[in-house]
């Protein structure tokens, strides 16, 4: 793991999962390598991080305990290149069946190939999203949890 960072983001005072929300959107724009130093006081950021680099392949250490509650990681970008989504629908605090609804709005002005990133925290949506990929021209790319609760669906249309 490289020990110095490319750079350092501090998120201290921001509750979850906006650090680790912060820190997906640095990584993978990084080099496979490549390193984050990411300081946070909220208590959920550790267990956030290690579930988001488990299904990445991202690696994160604890590097630091730091005074006031909070703490540092080391988050090393791993080597598998997130898929880069052609639009976004971030749809978090929608009741479901919206999250789908909204989704369907937008892809079907979408061409062939093009990839939409759905996020939501509708706890229906992950068995929503399944069972409309199985019945519709859409493939299930990619699904990331980024917090508890909290999915990334990567929707390609066929």
């Amino acid at each position: 793991m490289n020990t110095k960072p490319a750079v350092t983001l501090d998120m201290s005072g921001l509750s979850c999962p906006a650090p680790l929300i912060g820190a997906k959107k640095i990584v993978d724009d990084m080099e496979p390598g490549q390193s984050l130093l990411l300081v946070s006081d909220c208590p959920g950021t550790s267990d956030d991080l290690f579930a988001w680099a488990r299904q990445t392949g991202n690696e994160v250490a604890v590097k630091d305990k730091m005074g006031e509650g909070r703490t540092a990681y080391l988050i090393t970008r791993g080597g598998r290149k997130a898929l880069q989504p052609n639009v976004t629908l971030d749809v978090r605090g929608v009741s479901c069946p919206g999250p789908i609804l909204e989704a369907k709005k937008l892809l079907d002005g979408m061409g062939s190939g093009e990839v939409l990133l759905l996020v939501s925290n509708c706890p229906g949506t992950p068995d929503d999203v399944d069972a409309w990929v199985k019945n519709t021209p859409l493939e299930l790319a990619d699904r990331v949890e980024i917090a508890r609760g909290s999915y990334e669906f990567y929707l390609r249309k066929k």
